[in-house]
């Protein structure tokens, strides 16, 4: 019989978490706080960045990993003043259903359902999961929204991928080219250049394009139709400096490129579902 992939309960800084590992070698660690993705080593390499100086206290949401940004982006949102920035999900426990395993797979799925806390921002039934599939090479984030409510649910959000590069000075992404774009550092719209890269503070919102990106023709990024922007963020030096749970030189190791729900919020009717994924593949050389 052929070895299994294997899901553990650990912990990590102290916070409850799951590691998922594949026979080959693959293996990816999440915490329950926020289901946060906080590592995914691929061919022995670690393809995320996460800041050595993050808050790990189970209240604040994780610096780096991949956060679930819910139910807005950023501070985009009618309820803007009584949500956190980037909602609420990234901030509070999840819980985790059994794991599926097999030889070459691995899924596990954690799980959000309306309580006392999320109440207390945001008056709405509602039930979360996020799936997170490991396979040789790749890995790929779900979010699955069911509005539980009577009423109607708006929401915006984002899977917030923080990828590790060596430089983010020296690196490349390509696969945008021709797609508007809107900076909103200089609130500028343009369109997007074949090949973008990093010499400065780059914040910028796109229209998702159809095929994936390339991150330094190393990692392919690809996501659903369902999320109609991609966000492509670093902070630079001089922002870095002021973000205290970030190391002054972390903006050279990290680059954010998001699946986002930005402009317009997802309107679900009462019992409505929706579903939107990013995909992280290495790409073969």
């Amino acid at each position: 019989m052929s070895a299994q992939a294997t899901c553990r309960d650990t912990a990590f800084a102290g916070l409850p978490a799951c590691e998922l590992a594949l026979p080959q070698g693959d293996h990816l660690r999440v915490a329950l706080h926020g289901a946060h993705v906080l590592s995914w080593v691929s061919g022995g390499q670690e393809r995320l960045y996460l800041s050595p100086k993050s808050t790990m206290d189970g209240q604040a949401a994780i610096r780096g990993g991949v956060p679930v940004c819910f139910p807005q982006f950023n501070q985009r949102g009618p309820m803007a003043d009584r949500l956190p920035k980037h909602g609420f999900a990234r901030n509070v426990a999840w819980l985790a259903d059994a794991p599926e395993l097999g030889a070459e797979h691995a899924r596990l799925t954690l799980r959000l359902n309306d309580n006392a806390q999320t109440r207390a921002w945001w008056p709405q039934a509602f039930a979360l999961a996020l799936h997170i599939d490991l396979s040789p090479g790749a890995v790929q984030l779900t979010l699955d929204v069911h509005n539980t409510d009577t009423q109607a649910l708006a929401f915006s959000g984002a899977l917030h991928t923080y990828l590790a590069v060596p430089d983010v000075t020296q690196a490349t992404l390509q696969g945008l080219g021709g797609q508007p774009e809107w900076d909103s550092l200089t609130d500028t719209h343009a369109q997007a250049a074949d090949m973008i890269r990093f010499a400065a503070e780059f914040d910028r919102v796109y229209e998702a394009g159809p095929q994936p990106l390339t991150l330094n023709d190393t990692l392919h990024i690809s996501q659903s139709p369902s999320w109609a922007n991609s966000v492509v963020w670093n902070p630079a030096q001089d922002l870095c400096k002021r973000l205290a749970d970030m190391p002054d030189e972390g903006w050279r190791h990290m680059l954010c490129i998001e699946a986002a729900q930005v402009y317009t919020p997802i309107n679900l009717p009462a019992g409505g579902r929706w579903a939107g994924w990013q995909r992280l593949q290495v790409r073969n050389p």
